[in-house]
């Protein structure tokens, strides 16, 4: 197998919650607390261990050992107590995965306070990040995306791998460092992961990186689940879980690789355990937490079609899509489709280009996890998060309005400098200062023309619950099915949205008004003034209720 090396990489998500978006049932927000922090690094060079040997052959120790401190539901082991914890639990790991360690880990113990001087705090968004997230109505347009990353992070990491060690956040108050079975194990899965594959995660896309930290934090989620199982009657073991009095801990975000794609922050944060679920953004936390909600069912479906040896090869030839999380039957044969956007702007609209690459315009994709999450979060999706909900996953992100997904590309552009013009016209619609000097144009591809006519219809849905009225609903090309809608100003979401269909594709298009929508791509037909504004009727499930999602969510891992 061959072993892939990368660069660190540690990151963060965020989110409060913002207008006409539904609110999270509380599990949900329980869930945000026990996800656990990983981080991806290049192995340095500690003990090495044997290779011939049995599995959980570790010296001294052994898959069978038993400590007093298993009896204690609330443990604050001391630093020899937790050593062996450690290779008890490295050596239990290797019988359930039939993988050796090749080398010890470090284990590193730090105080809050040093974590907090550790990770910092995010800069600023940048366009093309903030127009993304605006444009898939999951962060407004008044927000920086960057501080909804932060927001949805506060004070409460209890641990992570990074540079061949398990790091423990403990709070200086406790007499020992507490830690809890999963804990434990699943940053003692990544350690193992980073010494026989490599966790750097290659993706160009943020669904593509969603899809490899699934694999990768799937395995890390249903290794602890195989463990779980040998506890009670073959295997005594520490507790499930631990008390942390509010301190949980939280998902890494995707791999974010300096400014390939940004929409998600490349540092580290952690989450406030007392955030009210009013404040939690729920379209920002799904599409983050899609590989932890998904991925375990993904490595499962490995491990059942072809043992370990079927999850290892996985690591040469890593999933590239969040559909193919959601649906493995998908892996490894149905890659998603490669969707150009040709730039058909005037010069009053220029694409963001890739750094200072020249000419090459920035674009990012979607995905098929993400897509949910903005569905759902709206209100477009009128079901429970837990409502068909494979055997490992808590939560079930497949939909009719988004499970025909083959491919999308999402482009931005902004004004040209020095269009007095464009501008003059942004300044005379009273559009929001945030973002009015910026657009998009998003194309997506289905796998038949009635999957694109059904996601197409749950977006002008989701225009609708922003009080989106119908400006226009001709068709600029035969065989083409277009709407153009405009938000109000008095939504955070204000601007022009133009819709269509043909074929098997689905293309949006988002301006600061319907007048700049031919700008930005020219196949947009211009509403006629005399066209009568119609109110577009909102989704059946009124925005705020709560009662279909007041079934407690399992708070677990």
């Amino acid at each position: 197998m061959t072993k892939r090396q990368g660069p660190n990489s540690r990151q963060a998500v965020d989110g409060r919650l913002r207008t006409r978006v539904r609110s999270l049932p509380l599990g949900l927000v329980a869930i945000v607390f026990l996800i656990l922090l990983a981080g991806c690094t290049l192995p340095a060079s500690p003990d090495q261990f044997g290779t011939d040997r049995e599995y959980g052959d570790l010296g001294e120790y052994s898959p069978e050992d038993t400590f007093t401190f298993d009896e204690e539901a609330t443990t604050e082991l001391t630093e020899a107590e937790l050593e062996q914890a450690k290779y008890r639990a490295m050596a239990r790991i290797e019988v359930v995965r039939e993988l050796r360690f090749e080398h010890d880990v470090e284990l590193e113990v730090i105080t809050r306070e040093e974590y907090r001087e550790q990770r910092g705090e995010s800069g600023t968004a940048s366009p093309f990040v903030n127009e993304f997230w605006r444009g898939t109505f999951v962060v407004d347009g008044e927000t920086d995306a960057n501080q909804e990353l932060d927001a949805l992070y506060g004070a409460s990491v209890q641990g992570y791998y990074t540079d061949d060690r398990i790091v423990i956040v403990t709070d200086p108050a406790n007499d020992g460092v507490r830690i809890d079975r999963d804990t434990l194990v699943h940053e003692l899965v990544h350690a193992l992961q980073d010494q026989h594959f490599g966790l750097a995660r290659e993706g160009e896309t943020l669904d593509e990186r969603r899809a490899e930290l699934g694999l990768i934090e799937g395995e890390a989620n249903y290794v602890p689940e195989l463990y779980d199982e040998r506890c009670g009657e073959q295997w005594q073991c520490l507790a499930a879980t631990v008390p942390t009095d509010g301190n949980g801990s939280t998902p890494a975000a995707d791999d974010s690789t300096g400014d390939a794609a940004e929409a998600d922050a490349d540092t580290d944060a952690d989450a406030d355990a007392d955030a009210d679920t009013s404040e939690i953004n729920p379209g920002l936390f799904l599409s983050i937490y899609a590989p932890y909600a998904t991925g375990p069912e993904f490595v499962a479906s490995l491990h059942e079609r072809g043992g370990w040896d079927a999850v290892d090869a996985a690591y040469d030839d890593r999933p590239t899509s969040t559909a193919q999380l959601i649906d493995p039957e998908r892996y490894p044969d149905d890659e998603p489709v490669t969707v150009d956007v040709p730039d058909r702007s005037d010069a009053a609209w220029e694409p963001i280009t890739v750094g200072d690459e020249g000419d090459e315009p920035r674009t990012d994709t979607v995905g098929e996890a993400t897509l949910f999450a903005t569905l759902w979060a709206n209100g477009v999706i009128d079901r429970p998060l837990t409502a068909g909900a494979p055997e490992h996953s808590p939560y079930n992100y497949s939909a009719p309005e988004t499970s025909g997904w083959t491919g999308d590309t999402f482009q931005v552009y902004q004004q040209a400098a020095g269009d007095e013009d464009t501008e003059a016209q942004n300044q005379s619609q009273e559009q929001h200062q945030t973002h009015d000097q910026h657009a998009f144009v998003w194309k997506l591809t289905w796998d038949t023309p009635a999957d694109a006519a059904t996601f197409a219809d749950a977006y002008r849905t989701l225009l609708a619950t922003h009080g989106a009225t119908l400006e226009d609903s001709d068709s600029s090309a035969p065989g083409e099915q277009q709407t153009i809608h405009h938000i109000p100003d008095s939504d955070p979401f204000a601007g022009g949205y133009a819709v269509s269909v043909s074929d098997d594709t689905v293309a949006i298009v988002g301006a600061p008004s319907t007048g700049a929508l031919e700008s930005v791509h020219d196949t947009v037909a211009t509403p006629t003034p005399e066209s009568t504004a119609l109110a577009a009727s909102p989704p059946a499930l009124a925005v705020g209720d709560t009662d279909p999602y007041s079934s407690p969510v399992s708070s677990s891992s």
